[in-house]
Order: C-alpha cells, then sequence, then structure tokens
C-alpha cells in the first residue's frame, strides 16, 4: 500500500486532536474529488513499519484523540491488509483513543454485502476496528460546506459501536 500524507495535529477530519493517514488507490473517482491525485495505487510514497511506528508515536500524547484513515480510498481491497494490522496495533497500544474512517462506499450496501468489490477477508475486521465510519461517495450536486466531517449531503456520519450494539445504523451524535 501507498500513502500520500500523514498529518499530524489535524483538526478537520473528525473530533478532537488527530493523526490523519491519508491512503493512496481508489476506484470511486468521484466527480470534483478534493484530492484526484490519490486515484493513483502508486501516488505518494510506501506504507512500511516506519511508517506505522511513526503514527502510533504520533498517537502517545494524551491530548490526541485518535486516528483517521481518508483517501484515497481505505477500504480499497488493496489496502485492507496494510490497514487492518495498523489498526490492530492501534487498539493493541492506544485502547483509549478512537479511530475514524472516510469511506466512499456505504456501509450497508457495499462493505457489508457478500460479492461487493470491497468486501475482503478482511473488511469485517476493519470494520470491527473503526469508531466511527463517514460513508457514501461525495456527489457534487449535494455539496454543502455547512456539513460537519462531510462533503455532501448523501454521506453520513456512522457511530459504529452503537451501530454494532444495536444492530442498526446509528448516525453519530455531535
Amino acid at each position: 500500500m501507498n500513502y500520500c500524507n500523514i498529518k499530524k495535529f489535524d483538526i478537520a477530519n473528525g473530533e478532537g486532536v488527530r493523526t490523519t493517514l491519508f491512503v493512496s488507490g481508489c476506484t470511486n473517482r468521484c466527480e470534483h474529488c478534493f484530492q484526484p491525485e490519490t486515484w493513483d495505487f502508486n501516488y505518494g510514497k510506501k506504507f512500511t513499519k516506519e511508517t506505522a511506528d511513526e503514527i502510533l508515536e504520533s498517537l502517545e500524547p494524551y491530548y490526541v484523540n485518535g486516528l483517521t484513515l481518508l483517501g484515497g480510498e481505505p477500504f480499497e481491497p488493496k489496502n485492507q491488509p496494510a490497514l487492518v494490522e495498523l489498526l490492530r496495533r492501534v487498539r493493541g497500544e492506544y485502547p483509549d483513543k478512537n479511530i475514524w474512517c472516510f469511506t466512499g462506499f456505504t456501509l450497508d450496501g457495499e462493505l457489508t454485502k457478500e460479492g461487493a468489490y470491497p468486501r475482503t477477508e478482511y473488511t469485517d475486521e476493519m470494520l470491527s476496528l473503526i469508531d466511527v465510519l463517514v460513508d457514501g461517495r461525495f456527489v457534487n450536486s449535494l455539496k454543502d460546506i455547512s456539513l460537519r466531517f462531510r462533503g455532501s449531503s448523501n454521506q453520513r456520519v456512522i457511530d459504529l459501536n452503537e451501530t454494532r450494539r444495536t444492530g442498526k445504523i446509528v448516525l453519530y451524535i455531535e
């Protein structure tokens, strides 16, 4: 897997201060994407153990709330193996930190539907390690700059912990 950027002390992509990993590779190719360069799976740098170590180290300060995964597309099948390994480490070393993920795929339409393109042997575990999922492709005609943590009104900010607990999609309450 490649990545294009790591932002430390990010306050735009989830609640509180975060470390944000921007992965490379996206087949969704949303019109008016804010980072079309990340569609290329070869864009940026190779994600290595040292990269993961850097991310884990950045999460250490008490005031860092957690990790956010963006793209590109974290749930691209090619990206899931490396990301699930990273998320396991984050959960193991920082169980009190939260994990957010932004995806163009929908939870109930593509990520949990057998046979759907993004579903792999890693998808369910990856979802189990994420606290908040922002799902759905960016749709320019539904763009709304007043929305928090999403670019278009079709996208949802889902509380995955409550969704798992109740068995139905529960939106994140700010």
